[in-house]
C-alpha cells in the first residue's frame, strides 16, 4: 500500500494542520501555508507521478505501507486512512484508501488542538472523585488522540399534510354546578421543510455511544475534502454503507415531520389525527470525516476498555469511566464506621 505525506514547500518537512490556526505549520521550518497556498503550489500531475511511493504484498486481515519519509513498513488495519508512522513520527496518509468511491464529500477541520483537548478531559473530572489516577496520569493523557471518524449525512425535503378535529375545553361553576364547554374544530395543516444533513456513524469498529455521543456537528463549517487536513491526526474510512440507514432515518424524519406539523395546531386541548402524509423529494447522501479526541482506558484486572471523547470542533464530551475499588474502600470506612459507632454507642446506652 502507498503512503504520501504533505510535505513543506520550503524544507520538504511534514506538514500538520494547526487547529488553532486553521493552517499547516511545518515543525521543522516553522513555516505556515493556508489551504489556498498549498493548492496553489501542488505539483502538476507529470510531476505528482514522482512523489516518492513503494508497494509491498499484504497479509490477510491487515494492510501493509511503507513510511515515505523513512522507508519504515508500517502495518495497519483496513480501515486506516490516516496516521504516523511508528518509527520517524511523521504523518502519513494511506493512498487509495479515500479515492473512489470512498473519497468524502466534506470534512469539518479539528478547531481543538490537543492541548486544549486534554484541558477539557482533565476538567470534566475535575468533580469525579473515584476514577483511578492511572486514567488521568501524565502518560495516559499523552494518549489523547484525534481522529476523523467516517459519518454519512442525509438531506432531502419532506412535504406533509395533516387533517385531523381539535377539541378545546372550557369549564366554570355556577353556584354548586360545574359547567364544561366542548368545542371541536377542523383541522388542516401542510407544508414543505428542508432537512440538512441527518448525521450517522459509518465506522462497525467505532464505540456508538463514543461516537453518537459527541454528536452534533455543525455542519455548515464543512469544507470540501482535502487530504491535507488529515496530516498530524489518525483517519478511519468508512466500512459502512448508507442502505443500511435508509429505512431508519427516513422514518426519522418522517416522525419528525409530523410532529411539527402537529405542533403547529396550537391552543386546543387534544387533538385527533385523521389522515397524515409525508413525501420525502430530493433525498442525497453525502460522506463526510468529522473531528474527534479520544482517549481509552483498559483496566488492569478486567481487561474492560473505558472511553473520554470530545468533539474536536465544538469540545463536547462524553465518555465511561472506571471506579476505583480502593478509593470507594475509603469512602466506605469514612462513612460507614463512624455511623456504626454512633449506632453501637446509642444502643449501648439505650
Amino acid at each position: 500500500m502507498a503512503a504520501v505525506s504533505i510535505k513543506c514547500p520550503n524544507c520538504g518537512g511534514g506538514l500538520q494542520f494547526d487547529p488553532a490556526g486553521q493552517n499547516y505549520e511545518c515543525e521543522y521550518c516553522l513555516s505556515r501555508f493556508t489551504q489556498e497556498e498549498l493548492e496553489k503550489m501542488a505539483p502538476q500531475p507529470a510531476e505528482a507521478g514522482a512523489e516518492e511511493k513503494d508497494t509491498l504484498p499484504e497479509p490477510e486481515g491487515a494492510k501493509v505501507y511503507i513510511c515515505p519519509s523513512c522507508g519504515a513498513q508500517i502495518v495497519t488495519d483496513e480501515t486506516t486512512a490516516a496516521s504516523f508512522c511508528f518509527y520517524c513520527q511523521n504523518p502519513v496518509i494511506l493512498e487509495g484508501r479515500l479515492e473512489g468511491e470512498y473519497h468524502p464529500d466534506y470534512v469539518i477541520p479539528f478547531a481543538i488542538d490537543k492541548e486544549k483537548a486534554t484541558e477539557i478531559f482533565l476538567s470534566w473530572l475535575k468533580n469525579k472523585r473515584y476514577v483511578p489516577r492511572d486514567f488521568y496520569g501524565p502518560e495516559q493523557l499523552e494518549k489523547m488522540t484525534g481522529v476523523y471518524f467516517p459519518y454519512w449525512l442525509y438531506s432531502c425535503r419532506i412535504k406533509g399534510s395533516l387533517e385531523g378535529e381539535g377539541t378545546r375545553l372550557r369549564t366554570w361553576r355556577t353556584g354548586n354546578m360545574q359547567y364544561t364547554e366542548t368545542q371541536k374544530y377542523d383541522i388542516s395543516r401542510q407544508g414543505t421543510m428542508a432537512v440538512d444533513h441527518v448525521t450517522r456513524n459509518a465506522l462497525k469498529k467505532a464505540d456508538k455511544k463514543l461516537i453518537e455521543g459527541v454528536m452534533p456537528f455543525d455542519t455548515k463549517t464543512m469544507k470540501p475534502f482535502s487530504m491535507g487536513y488529515l496530516s498530524g491526526f489518525f483517519a478511519e474510512k468508512r466500512d459502512m454503507e448508507e442502505h443500511e440507514f435508509a429505512a431508519e432515518v427516513e422514518q426519522e424524519v418522517r416522525n419528525f415531520a409530523a410532529d411539527a406539523l402537529k405542533g403547529s395546531a396550537e391552543g386546543y386541548s387534544s387533538i385527533s389525527v385523521r389522515r397524515q402524509e409525508t413525501d420525502i423529494k430530493d433525498p442525497k447522501w453525502e460522506y463526510a470525516l468529522l473531528p474527534v479526541w479520544t482517549l481509552t482506558y483498559k483496566e488492569r484486572k478486567t481487561g474492560k476498555i473505558y472511553y473520554f471523547a470530545c468533539n474536536g470542533q465544538s469540545g463536547k464530551v462524553c465518555g465511561v469511566l472506571p471506579v476505583d475499588s480502593k478509593k470507594l474502600l475509603v469512602l466506605f470506612a469514612e462513612i460507614f464506621l463512624p455511623l456504626l459507632a454512633v449506632l453501637l454507642a446509642a444502643g449501648y446506652f439505650l
